[in-house]
């Protein structure tokens, strides 16, 4: 008798998880999420250090906190003359992480007279390593990853570019 007992109690529990776990299945719901996309905010220019200009990009600005913060997070793709430029007030020693970016990028820094200061090459997607800038910056340009290698981009250069409002 206490066998049978036993065995209905399981049994009662079993049907009872069961069926608690199907409501809670019921109440879970999907979020559809917009895909992140580009906008333009203006245009910049990578310049040698000799004047010529290397290659015209259009780019998104990252100005605020969040969008410091954030940068090129959880987006799919970019386009090849397509970058993010990221302004600070001051100057110094600048580091970023491809936390939750999940595109290969270069990633430039720049002082505050816009020569380029360092490069971090082909950054891997998701790695938290700290990326550091090898002097300060005040500026940092991040692009697709190796195509600093492609145009010849060198310490030394510089960039110009202009907001678009």
């Amino acid at each position: 008798m206490k066998k049978r007992l036993i065995r209905l109690g399981a049994l009662a529990l079993f049907v009872s998880f069961t069926y608690s776990s199907c409501d809670e299945e019921k109440e879970t719901k999907v979020i559809e999420t917009e895909p992140i996309t580009f906008t333009k905010e203006g245009e910049l220019y990578l310049i040698k250090a000799s004047g010529d200009t290397l290659q015209q990009l259009d780019i998104e600005l990252a100005e605020t906190e969040y969008e410091k913060q954030t940068g090129l997070m959880y987006r799919e793709s970019m386009e090849k003359h397509q970058g993010m430029l990221f302004i600070y007030q001051d100057e110094r020693v600048r580091s970023f992480y491809m936390k939750n970016t999940y595109i290969p990028l270069d990633i430039l820094y720049y002082d505050a007279d816009s020569t380029l200061v360092s490069i971090q090459k082909n950054a891997e997607p998701r790695d938290e390593t700290s990326l550091p800038s090898e002097g300060p910056a005040k500026f940092v340009l991040e692009i697709n990853g190796g195509l600093s290698d492609e145009w010849n981009i060198e310490v030394g250069n510089r960039i110009s570019f202009k907001k678009i409002e």
